[in-house]
C-alpha cells in the first residue's frame, strides 16, 4: 500500500508501507547482503556475524577483518537492488583503500542503493557525493545516543539511517534531525540472558520518528512481542523506487 501525503506534525512525507496479512515482511527480502568485508574488531556479545564466520569457517580471524574485492563484480548487475555492505563488518573496519575500491565501484552503478552500519562513527572521517549511499550508526542503548550526533559530524553526503537493535534499554529522547530512515528490532538467538525489546521503546521511537515525517521499519523479529496490528514497515522513497523496479522486471 503506497502512502502519499502523510501530513505529521512535522512535515509532509511519502513513503511505502509494506504490510502481509498473516506475518511482516522480512527485512532480508527487501535489502541484500553483499559481505565485500567479513570481520570486525568491536567484540560485541551478541554479534551474530562472528558466531557464523567460526560455524563456517569463512575466515581465520573474526578480529582481523578481510576484504573479498571479488565480490564487486556483483555490483554490475543491471537488476537495481538494495545493498547491505556491512553486514559481517563494521563500517569503521574497513581500510581507506578497500573504501576507495568500493565507492569507485558503486560510482560506477549508480542503479543500486547501498547501505553501510558503524558503531564508531567518531573512528571515521569520510565523504561522500554518491547519493545513493547510505549511512547509518547502531543504537542499543541510552548511552549511545552520541553515535547519531558522531555519525553527522564524522561523515558527509548521502543520506543518514539509524538502526535500534538490540536495544538493552529505553533509548528514551533522541535528536533525529537529518535522518532518513530507522530500523528496530530485537535481539535474536538463544544467547543467556539477550535482551527482548519493550513494546513501550518502540513505540516512543517509533514517535519520534513520525513526528519528524522519518519512515520506520520494524523487522519481523517483532511481531510476536508488538502483535501484527502494531507492525509498522515503511521504507524510504529511494528504497520504494527500487522495489517498484524489481517489479517490473520480473513482468
Amino acid at each position: 500500500m503506497l502512502l502519499k501525503g502523510i501530513v505529521t506534525p512535522a512535515k509532509e512525507v511519502s513513503y511505502i508501507l509494506v504490510v502481509e496479512i498473516l506475518m511482516a515482511v522480512c527485512i532480508k527480502s527487501q535489502i541484500q547482503n553483499m559481505n565485500l568485508v567479513i570481520g570486525c574488531t568491536i567484540g560485541c556479545s551478541y554479534c551474530y556475524a562472528r558466531n557464523n564466520v567460526r560455524r563456517f569457517h569463512m575466515i581465520e580471524d573474526f578480529e582481523n577483518p578481510e576484504f573479498f574485492p571479488g565480490k564487486l563484480r556483483l555490483m554490475d548487475k543491471a537488476r537495481p537492488q538494495i545493498f547491505l555492505l556491512t553486514g559481517m563488518s563494521d563500517f569503521s573496519g574497513w581500510k581507506p583503500e578497500w573504501r576507495e575500491q568500493v565507492f569507485a565501484k558503486m560510482e560506477q552503478n549508480p542503479q543500486h542503493q547501498y547501505l553501510f552500519l558503524t558503531k564508531r562513527p567518531e573512528e571515521i572521517q569520510f565523504s561522500s557525493r554518491l547519493d545513493n549511499a547510505w549511512f547509518g550508526v547502531t543504537v542499543t542503548s541510552r548511552k549511545e545516543k552520541h553515535r547519531i550526533a558522531d555519525l553527522r559530524q564524522h561523515i558527509h553526503g548521502g543520506h543518514y539511517h539509524v538502526t535500534f537493535e538490540p536495544m538493552f534499554d529505553d533509548i528514551g529522547a533522541v535528536d533525529l534531525s537529518g535522518i532518513e530512515w530507522i530500523v528496530i528490532g530485537t535481539e535474536t538467538g538463544h544467547r543467556k540472558g539477550k535482551s527482548v525489546s519493550r513494546p513501550e521503546w518502540v513505540q516512543s521511537l517509533t514517535a519520534q520518528a513520525h513526528a519528524l515525517g522519518i519512515p520506520v521499519f520494524m523487522k519481523e523479529d517483532l511481531l510476536p512481542i508488538l502483535g501484527e496490528a502494531q507492525m509498522i514497515q515503511e521504507l524510504p522513497p529511494a528504497f520504494q523506487k527500487i522495489l517498484e523496479e524489481q517489479r517490473k522486471w520480473q513482468k
